[in-house]
This record gives structure tokens, sequence and C-alpha cells, in this order.
């Protein structure tokens, strides 16, 4: 996937289903989503971010009715009280937040079907098929287990490994069956459609074994939607949740928006990437839109081997990890420890261990003793460089370079190989320091001139990384821009102009800072 410089860049998560509390799984997705949303806002690409919930359903219904209270009110207390406060606690700048029991969603999935059906796409039929109330799905062949232990002998979710029920309804049905050449014309015409390859060769498999209908409304239950000309059905809960992409930004109320944001990028988890790579741009195609812009599905978050799972109880809130670390630490952590796009795991020591050698030693300690330094040997103001020497060039060229391989890796959605880009300055500064000795040119009144031009190579290679990872670490990058004196908003500095150098002017007042990230006293 190629993002365009200057155009418009419309992202979204996938939106969550709330009755799952929040994990760190849903909050790896989020950060990421926010990081590359922050680079492409402050490189002055025409950004919107959309995250949101997912509230109707059968599994929603059952779990307010085990509640005692209405689905509605459920989901109310379940978003106001987890979902709301996750982002705040991730400092993530999401532009909108949508929830499919909002007003301009409901009647923007009933035009958009109404849409569809118009155009001959949809059709009644009955269906029997076993379903997995927790994924809200009828479970293809490949994803039904046989059960053991307390379930031996019954079909079982291959995901939730629990007993799947067998449905027979009449149904409404999507002709998806219709867009299997079209889909595979799609994926050889743009071969970067679904990232990473892995998914991509997952999703061609899947459409060349063949697409039968997909059932796209439920008669058992009321919590959902209503088909437009048939009120005794509601949409198919996953048919409703794919639509907010669209209906978040204007599909079938405001078309000047929607033509301004629309197509976009998807971020998914891949155990979703099916509904988004093969049925939502389907259901597209069948209303004579765009397909999306691309598809990238990341892998999974492990804890201890398996994926984190509620019923499992591997499921970790956010929160605990940003009481002990902070919001950035968490934010660095994950985009930097794992491939984009691969499995990781994480393990409390790794991210103990991650967090004193890259941020409290390497990142935060460049600030405090560049800072430091200039205070103490410059009354804390931003000296004017003299003559530069080879390594001092060496470290310009490098801090250019990083800039422009941090964006190419973010253009390929790779958010971890940009920290990896960046970190070179963080890296190549602390040498630097260790090379020229500031402590000891102080000494020597006629090293004067070489002295400021060390400690001015320091504070403005921390100007250039105060930019480039405001969108990774929002927090830390701001204390350490008001610590430089520098002017402007951090967040309206041009990101991909990070690398040029001499823009810290001499004279600007450099302030004491406290340590950006302090050592964590393990119990």
């Amino acid at each position: 996937m190629r993002v365009t410089s200057g155009g418009s860049f419309y992202i979204t998560t996938p939106i969550y289903y709330p009755s799952d509390v929040p994990h760190i799984g849903h909050g790896y997705t989020t950060v990421a989503v926010d990081a590359l949303a922050r680079w492409h806002r402050q490189a002055g690409d025409d950004t919107w971010m959309l995250t949101g919930t997912d509230e109707h359903g059968q599994k929603m219904m059952r779990a307010a009715a085990a509640n005692g209270v209405s689905p509605q009110e459920w989901v109310d207390k379940l978003v106001s009280e987890e979902w709301f406060p996750l982002l705040e606690t991730l400092d993530v700048a999401n532009d909108d937040f949508i929830r499919t029991t909002q007003e301009r969603h409901e009647e923007s999935v009933k035009a958009f079907i109404q849409a569809i059906y118009d155009r001959g796409y949809i059709y009644a039929g009955e269906y029997e098929a076993l379903y997995c109330v927790g994924c809200e799905e009828f479970k293809p062949d490949s994803e039904i287990v046989e059960g053991t232990g307390a379930f031996e002998g019954l079909k079982v979710c291959a995901i939730h490994s629990k007993p799947l029920e067998l449905l027979h309804e009449k149904n409404y049905f999507f002709k998806l069956s219709e867009f299997q050449d079209r889909l595979l014309e799609l994926f050889r015409e743009q071969p970067d459609f679904v990232q990473p390859e892995s998914a991509r060769n997952e999703v061609i498999a899947f459409v060349q074994q063949g697409l039968k209908d997909l059932s796209i409304s439920r008669s058992a239950f009321d919590w959902g939607i209503p088909v437009p000309w048939d009120s005794s059905h509601v949409i198919y809960v996953w048919v409703d949740a794919l639509l907010n992409y669209a209906t978040a930004i204007g599909y079938g109320a405001d078309e000047g928006d929607f033509a301004r944001r629309w197509p976009g990028y998807h971020v998914v988890g891949k155990d979703i990437l099916r509904f988004h790579a093969v049925i939502w741009p389907a259901m597209l195609m069948a209303a004579g839109l765009d397909v999306p812009k691309g598809v990238f599905a990341h892998g999974w978050l492990l804890v201890g081997g398996e994926k984190m799972s509620k019923s499992k109880a591997t499921g970790i809130a956010p929160q605990t990890l940003v009481d002990t670390f902070g919001s950035d630490a968490y934010r660095f952590y994950f985009l930097s420890a794992i491939a984009f796009g691969q499995d990781g795991s994480f393990s409390w020591e790794d991210m103990v261990a991650r967090y004193h050698a890259e941020l409290a030693n390497g990142f935060g300690n460049l600030a405090s003793r560049s800072v430091a330094m200039t205070a103490k040997y410059f009354g804390g103001s931003v000296p004017e460089p003299g003559e530069y020497t080879d390594g001092d060039r060496a470290v310009q060229t490098l801090v250019a370079d990083a800039t422009r391989n941090a964006d190419a890796a973010i253009e390929r959605f790779r958010i971890d190989q940009a920290i990896d880009e960046i970190w070179t300055i963080v890296d190549a500064l602390n040498g630097y320091i260790t090379e020229n000795e500031p402590w000891a040119l102080a000494k020597d009144d006629a090293m004067r001139e070489r002295l400021a031009t060390v400690l001015y190579t320091c504070l403005e290679g921390l100007r250039a990384l105060a930019v480039l990872l405001s969108p990774v670490m929002p927090a830390s990058t701001q204390k350490l821009w008001q610590a430089l004196g520098a002017e402007g908003a951090l967040a309206e500095q041009p990101i991909r102009e990070a690398g040029r150098w001499g823009q810290l002017p001499a004279g600007a007042t450099v302030a004491k800072i406290a340590p950006l990230f302090p050592r964590i006293e393990e119990d």
C-alpha cells in the first residue's frame, strides 16, 4: 500500500465489540492506527482517523439480559466506562468515534442495503448452518472442530472452543458468489490491496475456493437495524458493522464529505481479515462504490503462547501497563517490539528490559544530559555552532536519511521499521557524545567553539527526534520540545522536513527537564 503525500488519508481501526473489556490487543490496534494518523496529519495530509464500537447482535442482547438491563443501557454503560477511557489512557487522537446504535449510522445503513437490494444483489432464501454467538458468524468448515471434555460429541468453534448452534432461518442473502472473479481481478491489479503478503495469499486462496452467498439478515431476534423493506428481519451484525467505515464519513447523508474521505485504509486483526478483504469490497462493488485503498492485517498479541482471550483469562488491561510504564512507553513498546503484520509475544520482563535499555538509558538519558550540559556550560542558551567536522556532518546526513527512510516505512504501514530508522539517531547521538566528550572540551577555553558545535549537534538532533517520535510518543516528545525552547507547536512541525538541519535557533532558552522515562523499581 503506497500513500500519496498531500492527499486524503482516511484510516480506521476495526470497530470493537464492547461486551468484552479492552485488552492490550485492542490497545495495540488502536495506537498503531493513531500513530499512522498522527504521522500523516503532521505531514500535512488531509487526515481522518475513525474508531468506534459495534453494538448490535445476539451476543450483546444476551449479555444485556443476563445483567437485567436493555441492550441500549448495556452498551451505553460499556462504552462510557470502558471504551472511551481507553482512548484517553493511550493518548489516542481519533477524529471520530462511531457507535452502530447512532441514528447517523442506522439510517445510512438502511440506505446502503436498500441500494444494493434495488440493484438486484439481495434475495430471500432459507439457511441452515452452525452459528457461533461469540463470533456472531455462521462458521465455515475450516473453523469447526470436534469438542473435547465437557463438549465431547459436539461441534465447537475453533476460535472460542464453545459449542455451535444449529440455526435454520428464512433470511435475506447477498450475492457474494457473483463477485469471485472481480475480487480476484482486484487482487491481481492491486497486489498490495491486502497486506502483508501472508494475509494477501490467505485471502486469495479463500476466494479461489469459491464464494457462497452471504446471509445478511436475522429474524430470530430484534436487536439490530431493521431491513428497510421487511421489518421482521434485522441486518446481520457484521454487515451493519462493516458499513460504519462509510456511514461515519457521510455516506447517504453528506456526499461532499464522503467524496472527500473515501476510499480509506483499514487496519484489522488477522482474525477478521476475510470480512474486510472479501465481503466488504464485494458489498462496495455491488453498491457501485470504490473499494478501500487497502486492508492491513496485523498479527496477534500472544501471552504465554496464546492469543489473548477474555474467556481464557489471558487478556491484560492496558491501564495495568500504563499505570507502571506510562502511555508513551506502552505505545513505543508495542509499536517497536513487534514486526507490524506478524504475531508478537508480550511479556512483562521484555517490556521492563526495553523500557530501561531504549527509553530510560537511550532516549531519556540523551535528552537529560544534553539539556543539563547546555545549562551548565552555556547558561541554558542554545549555542551557536562553529565549523562542522566530518563527524558532525555524518550526524546531519544520518538524521536526513532516517527521516526519509522512516517516512517510507510509514507508507508501507511498517511502524516498527520507522521507529528502527528513527532510533539510529538516538544511538548515533549517544555515541557522538561519548566520542566528543563535551565535559572534557569544557575544561579548555580554546575548545569553546568546538563545545558549542557538539552541544548544538546534540540539541538539534533532539529537535528532529521530538518531531519524528511525536506520533509514537506524544507526551514525552512534548516535554522535550518545550525543554529545547523550540519554536512553534510540536504537532504543527512538518514531519517530512524534520531531517533538515539547523531548525533549532541559536539563543533559544533550554529549560531543565525531568527524566522523560524514570527508572522503574521492580517489586
